[in-house]
C-alpha cells in the first residue's frame, strides 16, 4: 500500500459566525469518529491533516493543497458543505469519502458526490478503502460493517487532534468520550435507534480519565453516549475508581427512566454539571420516562415532580421536547409545556421539530406511504429548525402558529428571569441566560415566524411544504447560497434537490 496524504475534515457547523454564542459554544462541539479515523490511518502509515469546523474559520484557507483522500464526516444539516467540498477535491484529484450521520442516512444520495460512502465503520472497513482508495464515479459505493467497531481509539490516542482543535484564548474546552455505543430504545425519530446498545471498555475510559487529569485541570467531558448510563453502576464504579470527585466536570444525557434521587446524586457528586433528558411528548415515549400509560396531565404531575428534583441537585438540566408527533394534537400538547415551564422554573426547555432522517427513521416509509415526506433542502434538516414530515393532526399554519405561541411563552421575560433565578452556579445562569437570548432561543423564534410569513405570502413556499410540488423555494436557496459563501460555486448541479424515495427499499431491508 503506498503512503497516503490523508486530509479529514469534521463539519459541526453550516454556516460562518462570529457571534458570540458561536464562538463560546461551538468551539466544544466535535466528532469523536473522524479524529478515531485519524488515528487507525497513521497505525496504517499514513500522514493525516485533521481539520475541525465550527462556524466562525474560512475552512478553505485551512485546506492542504496536496491530498489524495479526503475523509468528510456530515450531519445532514452539513450535507450541501460536504458535497461542495468533496467536488471541491475531486478537481484536485483527490477520492472522496463520507461518514456521520447522514451517511448512513442518506447513502443513496451522497453516492452522487463521493466515491466512498460509509455507515458503520470498523478498522477493516478502513482498511479496505484505504487499500482500494479508487474514485468511483459517476456513482460511489456505499460500504458499511455489520456493526459498530468494539473499541474506539482513546483520549490519549486522540490528543494530538483534541488539542488542534483548541482556540487561543478558548473559555470553554470540552473533551468528547464514549461509553458506550447505539441505544436500547427505539424511538422512531432517533437515527440511533437501529444500532444495537453496546457499551465500550471500561480500562480504556478509566486510562483516559487519569490521563485527562494529568493535562487539564479539572477537564470538561461531554459524553456522547445517545443515553448515558444504561449500564448506571458499571460507568460510576469506573468514573470513582480513577477520578476523584470534584475533579472532573461532566455533561451527558440521560434518560429519566435512570435518574433516581439516589442515581442523581451519584452524579452531583462525581461533578455531572448538566444533563439532558428527553421527554418527548406528553402523549408518547412513556417507556423513556417509566411514565407507563400516563398521558397528558398524569404524565406531566409525574415527570415534573421529577425534573424538579433533579433540578435541584444538578446545576443546569435540559429537557428535551419532540413537536409536531403523531399523537399529538390541538393545543393541550403546547399548553402543558408552559404548566411544566412554571412547574420547574429552572429546566432549560430544548425544541426539536419531528424529522425523518432517511434510513435512520424507523417510521420513514410509514410517512412515505401517507405522502408525507417534503424534500427539504438537507441544509435545513436539523430538527430545531424544519420539519421534512407533514404533521398528520395539524396544518402547517397551525403548527408553526402553536410552535411561535410556545417559544414566545418559553423565551419570555417572565420565564428567562425565572430560570434565572432558579439556576444556582452564577456561570451557567450567564450560559442559559446566553442560549435564551440568542440561539436557542430567539434566533429559533425568529426563523419560524419567518417561516409562518411565508406561508402566508408566497404560494411556491406553501405548495412546496405540501407536497405539490418539488421545486425548491428562493426563500431555502438563498441561505444556502449565503451560508456557503465561496463553497457555493462548488456545489454540484442537483444537489439541493433529491429524491425522498431513493431510500425506501433500504430502509425495508434494515427493518
Amino acid at each position: 500500500m503506498r503512503k497516503l496524504h490523508i486530509c479529514i475534515i469534521d463539519l459541526i457547523n453550516n454556516n460562518q459566525s462570529h457571534a458570540f454564542y458561536t464562538r463560546l459554544m461551538y468551539t466544544n462541539y466535535r466528532s469523536i469518529m473522524p479524529q478515531v479515523i485519524g488515528v487507525w490511518c497513521r497505525q496504517e502509515g499514513h500522514d493525516v491533516t485533521y481539520l475541525w469546523y465550527g462556524g466562525f474559520q474560512n475552512l478553505i484557507e485551512k485546506l492542504p493543497e496536496k491530498t489524495d483522500l479526503v475523509f468528510i464526516s456530515s450531519f445532514s444539516f452539513t450535507a450541501q458543505i460536504s458535497y461542495a467540498l468533496s467536488n471541491l477535491f475531486r478537481t484536485m484529484g483527490a477520492v472522496t469519502v463520507l461518514g456521520g450521520s447522514h451517511a448512513r442516512c442518506y447513502p443513496e444520495d451522497s453516492c452522487n458526490y463521493f466515491d466512498y460512502v460509509l455507515g458503520l465503520t470498523d478498522k477493516a472497513l478502513l482498511h479496505d478503502v484505504l487499500t482500494d482508495c479508487t474514485a468511483y464515479r459517476p456513482v460511489g459505493v456505499y460500504m458499511s460493517a455489520e456493526k459498530q467497531p468494539s473499541e474506539l481509539a482513546g483520549v490519549q490516542e486522540r490528543w494530538e487532534f483534541i488539542e488542534k482543535a483548541f482556540y487561543k484564548g478558548q473559555f470553554l474546552k470540552g473533551i468528547p468520550m464514549n461509553s458506550s455505543f447505539g441505544c436500547p430504545f427505539k424511538c422512531d425519530f432517533c437515527v440511533d435507534s437501529f444500532i444495537p446498545y453496546q457499551p465500550l471498555n471500561l480500562d480504556t475510559i478509566k486510562e483516559d480519565l487519569r490521563f485527562l487529569l494529568k493535562k487539564m485541570k479539572k477537564p470538561l467531558i461531554a459524553w456522547h453516549d445517545p443515553n448515558f448510563g444504561v449500564r448506571f453502576d458499571d460507568i460510576m464504579d469506573a468514573i470513582e475508581e480513577a477520578v476523584p470527585p470534584g475533579t472532573v466536570n461532566f455533561l451527558a444525557e440521560c434518560n429519566l427512566s435512570l435518574l433516581t434521587e439516589t442515581n442523581t446524586r451519584r452524579l452531583a457528586h462525581n461533578g455531572f454539571k448538566f444533563v439532558m433528558t428527553g421527554i418527548e411528548s406528553w402523549f408518547d415515549y412513556g417507556f423513556k420516562s417509566k411514565t407507563g400509560t400516563k398521558t397528558g396531565i398524569d404524565k406531566l404531575k409525574q415527570v415534573s415532580e421529577q425534573v424538579k428534583m433533579i433540578c435541584g441537585i444538578i446545576p443546569l438540566v435540559h429537557s428535551n421536547f419532540v413537536l409536531g408527533v403523531d399523537k399529538d394534537e390541538g393545543p393541550e400538547p403546547f399548553e402543558l409545556i408552559k404548566k411544566f415551564l412554571d412547574i420547574v422554573p429552572g429546566t432549560y426547555p430544548a425544541y426539536s421539530i419531528l424529522t425523518a432522517y432517511g434510513r435512520g427513521a424507523r417510521k420513514y416509509t410509514e410517512y412515505l406511504n401517507e405522502n408525507r415526506i417534503i424534500p427539504v433542502p438537507f441544509h435545513f434538516l436539523r430538527t430545531i429548525h424544519t420539519s421534512n414530515v407533514k404533521p398528520k393532526n395539524y396544518s402547517w399554519i397551525e403548527f408553526h402558529d402553536r410552535v411561535i405561541d410556545l417559544f414566545r411563552y418559553s423565551f419570555s421575560r417572565r420565564v428567562i428571569y425565572n430560570r434565572f433565578m432558579a439556576i444556582r452556579v452564577p456561570l451557567i445562569k450567564w450560559l442559559s441566560l446566553a442560549l435564551s437570548l440568542s440561539v436557542g432561543g430567539f434566533g429559533k423564534l425568529q426563523h419560524y415566524v419567518e417561516m409562518r410569513r411565508l406561508l402566508d405570502i408566497n404560494p411556491g413556499f406553501r405548495d412546496f411544504l405540501e407536497g405539490e410540488t418539488r421545486i425548491v423555494p428562493e426563500y431555502f436557496i438563498s441561505h444556502i447560497k449565503r451560508d456557503l459563501g465561496p463553497l457555493w460555486h462548488w456545489l454540484p448541479k442537483g444537489a439541493l434537490e433529491y429524491d425522498p424515495y431513493a431510500e425506501l427499499d433500504k430502509v425495508a431491508q434494515i427493518k
